[in-house]
């Protein structure tokens, strides 16, 4: 069973920049669809990034596009989350998530996602 641990959260103020790390131990990410999500509180988890088993395809929210990038590299079973110009409505856990394996197109559905880390809070200030 593969287990999810991200990291790189922290406390920032409003434009500034992080990026969020995803690792994997006792399984492989390689072949699968990885996508990033986030919980606000008093609010349900939603879809963030997702992106592709090799990386050839990625999918944003309208929210975050333009602003966050999401990437792989599978030679470290790691992907990642840059996250620019920060907002105060960007403050959530966030947490990364593996789907299944070999999909065409990363999928953005919960859902789809079986293997989840403990989440990384984010906190933007204004």
């Amino acid at each position: 069973q593969v287990q999810l641990a991200e990291s790189g959260g922290g406390l920032v103020q409003a434009g500034d920049s992080l990026r969020l790390s995803c690792g994997a131990s006792g399984g492989s990410i390689n072949r699968a669809a990885m996508a990033w999500f986030r919980q606000a509180p008093g609010k349900e988890r939603e879809f963030v990034a997702s992106i592709r088993y090799d990386g050839g395809t990625t999918r944003y929210a309208d929210s975050v596009k333009g602003r966050f990038t999401i990437s792989r590299d599978n030679a470290k079973s790691t992907a990642y989350l840059q996250m620019n110009s920060l907002r105060p409505e960007d403050t959530a856990v966030y947490y990364c998530a593996r789907g299944g394996r070999f999909l065409p197109v990363p999928p953005v559905a919960a859902s789809s996602y079986d293997s989840w880390g403990q989440g990384t809070q984010v906190t933007v200030s204004s």
